[in-house]
């Protein structure tokens, strides 16, 4: 994959315990190379620690100098986004 270039990543609709180590892990790949794209549109439900590993990601993307943005966030994840007042944290990462 080329340096610079933008890699998505399709959250499944359940982003739950059982499925945090192979978003992460996809989610790290994909920073080495360049910026990330997480589409969030299929999430139905997601738990308080994948939001965090989001935030933790973008940060990561960008003490690379890369960025981390979600794209098409479902209105099931905005909720818990809301709900649990990470607003603030996932307001420069939210696109579309």
């Amino acid at each position: 994959m080329a340096e610079g270039r933008s890699n998505t990543i399709a959250l499944p609709a359940v982003v739950d315990l059982d499925a945090l180590d192979h978003v992460r892990d996809a989610m790290l790949d994909a920073i080495e190379f360049g910026p990330v794209t997480v589409d969030a549109g299929a999430v139905q439900r997601i738990c308080t620690n994948a939001l965090l590993m989001l935030v933790s990601a973008a940060e990561t993307a960008r003490r690379s100098s890369f960025t981390l943005e979600v794209s098409g966030a479902s209105e099931p994840m905005l909720s818990a986004i809301d709900r649990l007042g990470f607003k603030p944290c996932f307001a420069e990462m939210m696109k579309g």
